[in-house]
């Protein structure tokens, strides 16, 4: 039986009464991604018709997922909300904490000692508040959500970006900070601004090299990193019904790079199937009663362009398998225009390493289909040229993979398996060079390739492809290779080719495991004790934050302009760092540490206008505060893009900042931001970024008046005498504005709780 499959009961039964009713409300037919958010409206907002893309909506979803780096923060907060339980179902998976080094065995035993503190935090917290707890080893959030908790039709946030994998299951997935994961525990409406639709209509079926994650790759470098933003892209069309539910998961998985909210497909066959396959066919027989709410009305995927805001069409029989990156995801080459571009770029041509696995590519499906080029390997008497290595995605997947030699096949050409958990794909690799500085090409089947992500290396180019195209290469060792037309000289000087891989969709002997690593919290957790050592370097209980006021926005300082491209890693970094997720003091020491300074073109050294000395932004930033002086951080666009990480917007809190102005934010940021208490603005002008100087006292205008839809003012005075002053958009709600003047949404709880 499912986990909680009377709460899902409960959202089937209500369903088909909830989707007349909102058909009856628009006047018209409705997507699927209408379908679920009407019917999860929170009764703080009415059912209406809302404007995509400018009304904040109250919504009620089913469940919250947290991994382990993010639920540190999230229930720290949530200690302080005042509740005995959470009031929806909710997990913790320790997945990111655990890196990759020497093997699985090893690295998982290594990662139990390390982090032995946190672990027994986050498990004495689930066990107190009713939240399950999934051990070290079970395996990556999202697989493990997909596997177990998600299903057709339902809504749920999680405290990660790709939280949104769970699409592939027919969900409205969404990514979100650990202080929008309190709300909805705490028994609170989530908001969200209602976001427009991007329908994606796939047409043919793939063939060949080709991949689900090819249309992902595809799709991204259509609509760039941004070009998704304050969007839902909903996948429809026979094309769709012909890809596998693991397959739509990497679909959805990767689409929060391009700053999509999240992504979804219509209930179909390949759903049912993969249910019933992962013990769930309660679920499945459930989802077949109301079939047809859970996909769009057959009048929208008729005309599309009337009911979606933009409309992309693939045809997958024509797809390439493609190649994206160096440095960002969304720069797409096919396959058949690679060579070119690696010469064309100056692209490191040797291929290092190529990695297999994460969250994105994981399934049964994907390592069969790469295991395939592996035995051809062996058979056609070739050698791995590069290092290789496979991140199985769960417990469950990898037990049945090596249940059926899958696993061989890849350790016959060298292949190192790791732990089941995140590794390389966030920073959590000791990776094995001679230089760790070398310029090189590494190749992964991850979603994320941003500067340094990977190892640390600024000078590592690092791609994204499918699981087949990574196994190809790094059988190569080229980047220059095309599997599809060339050909490789085996040991004995042989001409061979690889023939396209072959793979099936779900185990033919079914799923397998001994112990999959979930452990139920008791049914009363009053008598569990919690406790934070107050001299833990890992663990600190938080401190409220004060709210603003128009006295502490005047006369602040730029604690940094930032230029270029400035992700989450660039904010706050993770890697290393991750060990300090819990302890909000220790991590704010990489506070806007890879972030390039403007006026210098330097990163984490800036200047101190005070003192006329430069120095690491950290350093600068806690002079500022110890001197009672706020401090405001410019950026340009898209800040903050990437991971829902909630510590990019905690610690220069923390360190004394008080507002973020920009020409434009990655949406989890920005709503990350104002939940902290901050202001988060962006330009009406993005000219008037160049206005800002070094030596500026900044001031914020009007916050006394603060209101839904009205700007504020920037003035500037110049050191020399002189003054600027400009308007600043903001996208804050009624609620949100409430949040900024109590201080933070996690005080706005307290005060509404009565803790």
């Amino acid at each position: 039986m499912a986990f909680d499959i009377e709460m899902i009961k409960k959202v089937y039964d209500a369903l088909p009464a909830k989707v007349a009713a909102a058909r009856t409300a628009l006047g018209r037919p409705l997507t699927l991604t209408e379908k679920i958010l009407y019917t999860h409206l929170h009764e703080d907002s009415p059912l209406q018709n809302y404007g995509r893309g400018k009304d904040y909506v109250f919504y009620n979803p089913d469940r919250v997922a947290m991994q382990d780096a993010t639920a540190q923060m999230a229930l720290l907060q949530f200690m302080m909300a005042g509740r005995d339980k959470v009031a929806v179902p909710s997990t913790v998976h320790c997945d990111h904490l655990i890196q990759a080094k020497t093997g699985a065995d090893i690295d998982l035993e290594t990662a139990n000692s390390v982090n032995k503190e946190v672990y027994d935090f986050l498990a004495s917290v689930s066990n107190k508040y009713g939240i399950g707890f999934w051990k070290p080893g079970a395996g990556i959030i999202h697989q493990i959500v997909l596997e177990n908790y998600a299903f057709p039709g339902g809504m749920m946030i999680g405290t990660d970006s790709h939280t949104v994998n769970a699409g592939g299951l027919g969900m409205v997935a969404i990514g979100v900070g650990g202080a929008d994961a309190v709300d909805v525990m705490a028994g609170m409406a989530w908001e969200l601004k209602n976001p427009k639709l991007i329908g994606v209509k796939l047409t043919g079926k793939l063939n060949g090299w080709t991949s689900s994650k090819d249309v992902i790759l595809k799709v991204a470098g259509i609509l760039t990193v941004k070009g998704g933003t304050g969007a839902i892209v909903e996948y429809f069309g026979e094309g769709a019904k012909s890809l596998s539910c693991t397959g739509k998961g990497t679909i959805c998985n990767m689409g929060a790079e391009i700053g999509a909210t999240t992504s979804t497909f219509g209930y179909d066959d390949s759903m049912g199937r993969y249910l019933r396959a992962t013990d769930r066919a309660d679920v499945a027989d459930l989802a077949d009663q109301v079939a047809e709410h859970l996909t769009g009305d057959a009048e929208v995927y008729a005309n599309p362009e009337k009911y979606f805001d933009q409309v992309i069409e693939i045809d997958l029989s024509t797809l390439e398998p493609h190649v994206n990156g160096p440095f960002t995801p969304d720069l797409a080459w096919p396959i058949s225009k690679l060579a070119q571009a690696v010469k064309d770029n100056n692209y490191p041509e040797k291929l290092e390493v190529g990695l297999i696995g994460s969250c994105t590519n994981s399934s049964y499906e994907d390592l069969d289909r790469a295991a395939s080029l592996a035995k051809q390997a062996v058979a056609k008497n070739l050698k791995v040229k590069a290092e290789f290595t496979i991140t199985p995605g769960s417990e469950l997947i990898r037990y049945t993979v090596e249940r059926d030699g899958l696993l061989d096949s890849f350790s016959n050409i060298g292949g190192l398996v790791l732990a089941n958990a995140c590794g390389p794909c966030i920073g959590q690799w000791a990776r094995h060079t001679d230089d760790p500085n070398r310029k090189n090409s590494i190749i992964t089947s991850f979603n994320r390739n941003f500067s340094k992500r990977n190892d640390g290396n600024p000078n590592t180019h690092s791609f994204v492809a499918s699981p087949e195209i990574v196994t190809a290469l790094a059988i190569a060792g080229s980047m220059s290779f095309n599997p599809l037309t060339d050909t490789l000289t085996n040991e004995n000087g042989e001409e061979v080719k690889l023939d396209p891989p072959t793979g099936v969709e779900l185990p033919p002997k079914g799923f397998d495991v001994e112990d999959a690593g979930f452990i139920a919290p008791i049914a009363d957790g009053s008598g569990v004790n919690v406790v934070v050592n107050p001299d833990s370097k890992r663990l600190e209980l938080l401190t409220p934050f004060t709210p603003l006021s128009q006295s502490k926005l005047e006369g602040m300082r730029v604690l940094i302009r930032v230029k270029g491209k400035c992700t989450t890693d660039h904010i706050s970094m993770a890697g290393p760092w991750l060990k300090y997720r819990g302890h909000l003091d220790n991590i704010s020491e990489n506070c806007y540490t890879g972030a390039v300074n403007s006026y210098n073109d330097d990163t984490n050294n800036i200047l101190n206008v005070e003192t006329g000395e430069y120095g690491p932004v950290p350093t600068v930033a806690r002079w500022y505060k110890a001197n009672q002086i706020g401090t405001v951080v410019f950026g340009e666009e898209n800040l903050g893009e990437g991971s829902s990480r909630e510590h990019a917007a905690m610690e220069p809190r923390h360190l004394g900042v008080n507002a973020v102005i920009v020409k434009s934010f990655a949406r989890i940021h920005e709503t990350n931001l104002k939940k902290q208490g901050m202001l988060a603005l962006t330009f009406v002008d993005k000219a008037d970024y160049d206005k800002v100087r070094q030596d500026d006292k900044v001031s914020i205008l009007g916050f006394d008046d603060f209101t839904s839809g009205v700007n504020l003012t920037i003035k500037l005075d110049h050191a020399d005498g002189t003054s600027d002053s400009f308007e600043v958009a903001h996208t804050y709600s009624k609620q949100q504005i409430e949040w900024v003047k109590s201080g933070s949404a996690l005080n706005k709880i307290r005060e509404e709780l009565g803790a």
